[in-house]
């Protein structure tokens, strides 16, 4: 019979890393969020642009995270 041998085993980052991102996505929705009683009474295409420009800027971090999530390492 031949062996089968074992999987690489998880690591612990992966799922650290996947509740960092889950708080990056509370805590900047938090803040967005807060920020809406005055962004409300700017106009409407200055509040699509905040918005837009609120809806993309999140994602910036994350490129740094899932590297680390993956290799251990915060730099390439």
């Amino acid at each position: 019979m031949s062996q089968i041998s074992p999987g690489p085993q998880p690591s612990w980052r992966k799922p650290a890393g996947m509740f960092l991102i889950l708080a990056l996505i509370a805590g900047w929705t938090a803040i967005v969020v807060s920020l809406s009683p005055w962004v409300g009474t700017w106009p409407v295409l200055v509040q699509a642009v905040f918005y837009l420009a609120a809806g993309i800027v999140w994602i910036l971090p994350l490129k740094p995270l899932l590297r680390w999530m993956e290799l251990g390492k915060w730099r390439g």
